[in-house]
């Protein structure tokens, strides 16, 4: 009797200790399978093994994988890396980041660590870890050289979790991500990047209507290729004539910012 009640003891303890080391890592450099050699996502958000990653709506190299030879201080080693090719389009003390981003949602506290070096040589870039509206962490790099290559440690202590946002302040290199003591997931929704802002956008025929406009709001409309084709400042309810075709529209106002793909 004695002797199950220990192996129960030892069981549970053993698998509380699992449960809590569990790990998610993204091998940028490494899996090849799940990140293969691209010249980037294009200009839509995608979700892939569970970490989203939102791009910019003017260029389509976001998230492209090329081949890169580097090592870390810890024995790690990659033969390719994850280019961020820019920032994420906002400065402190803003800590949402707006294009050029990668996010995931974890059930409670846990470290994320991020293998990176800046995307410049000799040009000083850093890696922000936020959680929306707090820096959770950053970490610079100084140069690209091996030398400088850096493994970014930090703690998030929310219990009951929460959505992580990881960008840069400028284009930097990512090797591997990794998350510790959470459960990771990510999905799109319609609503996940509105950050407040309630006013909408929609299409009928050749008009692009804009609504529940209640403060002056910055309009940018970009065709399928990332070019500005209209701009424009609002603070009420209006529409505009555009030819058929795929845009992507950015709003941004004090209440916040969205962006929404309209077809005509």
């Amino acid at each position: 009797m004695r002797t199950k009640l220990l192996y129960s003891i030892f069981t549970l303890v053993l698998y509380s200790s699992i449960s809590l080391a569990q790990t998610k890592t993204w091998d940028f450099g490494n899996d090849d399978t799940t990140w293969p050699l691209g010249s980037g996502i294009g200009n839509s958000p995608i979700v892939v093994d569970n970490l989203g990653l939102y791009p910019i709506a003017t260029n389509t190299n976001f998230g492209a994988v090329t081949t890169s030879n580097t090592s870390f201080s810890d024995g790690f080693t990659a033969p390719r890396r994850f280019q961020m090719n820019g920032g994420g389009g906002v400065t402190a003390p803003t800590y949402m980041p707006i294009q050029r981003y990668l996010f995931f949602d974890v059930d409670g506290a846990c470290t994320i660590s991020v293998w990176f070096k800046t995307g410049s040589n000799g040009s000083q870039r850093s890696i922000l870890v936020t959680d929306g509206t707090n820096l959770i962490g950053s970490a610079t790099s100084n140069n690209g050289t091996n030398g400088d290559n850096v493994i970014l440690t930090t703690n998030y202590t929310n219990a009951t979790g929460g959505r992580i946002y990881v960008y840069g302040d400028a284009a930097c290199n990512l090797y591997k991500m990794e998350v510790t003591g959470a459960s990771v997931s990510a999905t799109l929704s319609s609503d996940s990047f509105n950050n407040k802002l309630i006013a909408k956008a929609y299409g009928v025929d050749n008009k692009i209507y804009l609504s529940n406009i209640i403060s002056e709001t910055k309009v940018n409309v970009y065709n399928l290729t990332g070019q500005l084709v209209k701009s424009l400042n609002t603070s009420s309810d209006t529409n505009f004539e555009l030819n058929k075709g795929f845009y992507i529209i950015n709003m941004e106002s004090n209440e916040g910012k969205k962006s929404v793909k309209v077809i005509l």
